[in-house]
């Protein structure tokens, strides 16, 4: 029973890491612009089928996996400049339903150039699974969960330590204070998609050795990250990540001890549960009655 117990635990926090970094992108956005970004999930599997396509065209893996975060952070700039700013100040449904289309735009891109086949990536340290109490552990979850602890420190250190971390929370703080003691909030916007965008495409790198990709694969990614986001509080990174590994280790246990059938209704019942009784989210945060 143990080791069955552990066996999910395991899947459940190496599946919720990546709807941690997904629900981080949801949060950077919405602390920058109000905005929900519904591309994020595209996001996600634009690193993960880059990833592969860049392997696979015989680039080292370092350098591969470095153009499959730096190409979806580009993409994210194009979705910020080219669909976000030319309706500055439309009204939060307006921008939602943009970013509704730009992934569907992503989408379909993505089908004609790389097919609408899975791909997968090879494991960056080897397939031998490590033994802990019965249960077994993939070494490619372990990258998942230390970078996914590396981001976070980063991004703790970039928040509080660094002036361009600080203008970023002064805009998601108060806006137009911010414009008002010379902070650039276009540029803060534009920042703030750019790092969505890779922290997305670096979810989708890292899982994609374990869960496979595909053109689609993003839809439920996505859509479970800002599941993870609004469980912790909309505009809380801190509540992004551990809402993402609450909803990671649900879906787990719930497709284990109860049915895989409903795995991914797990996330959305708990969303519906979480709203009801707390409509803030776990950890508080900024106001939702935006969304």
């Amino acid at each position: 029973m143990l080791a069955q117990f552990l066996q999910f635990l395991f899947s459940g926090i190496t599946v919720g890491a990546t709807y941690a970094l997904a629900a981080l992108g949801f949060t950077l956005i919405y602390n920058a612009s109000n905005v929900i970004n519904f591309a994020q999930g595209e996001f996600i599997m634009l690193g993960g089928m880059l990833a592969v396509f860049f392997t696979q065209a015989g680039l080292p893996l370092p350098l591969a996996l470095l153009l499959a975060i730096l190409v979806p952070a580009v993409v994210g700039v194009l979705l910020e400049k080219l669909a976000i700013e030319p309706v500055k100040g439309a009204e939060t449904v307006t921008l939602i339903i943009i970013t509704i289309g730009a992934s569907l735009v992503i989408r379909g891109l993505t089908a004609v150039i790389f097919g609408k086949g899975t791909h997968s990536l090879p494991a960056f340290s080897g397939d031998a699974p490590i033994e802990i109490l019965g249960a077994t552990l993939l070494p490619q979850s372990l990258w998942v969960l230390g970078v996914t602890a590396v981001v976070v420190v980063a991004l703790w250190y970039f928040f509080n330590r660094t002036l361009q971390g600080k203008a970023m929370l002064a805009t998601s703080y108060n806006r137009l204070a911010a414009e008002l003691v010379g902070i650039n909030t276009g540029w803060v916007l534009f920042m703030s998609f750019a790092m969505s965008a890779a922290l997305g495409a670096l979810g989708g790198i890292l899982i994609t050795p374990i869960t496979l990709t595909s053109y689609d694969a993003g839809i439920m990614l996505g859509l479970k990250g800002f599941v993870a986001a609004v469980v912790g509080g909309l505009g809380n990174g801190l509540g992004a990540v551990l809402g993402g590994l609450l909803v990671g280790i649900l879906e787990a246990m719930g497709a284990g001890y109860i049915s895989s059938a409903y795995k991914d209704a797990m996330p959305f019942v708990l969303i519906l549960l979480i709203l009801f009784f707390m409509p803030r989210g776990l950890f508080g945060g900024k106001s939702t009655d935006r969304v």
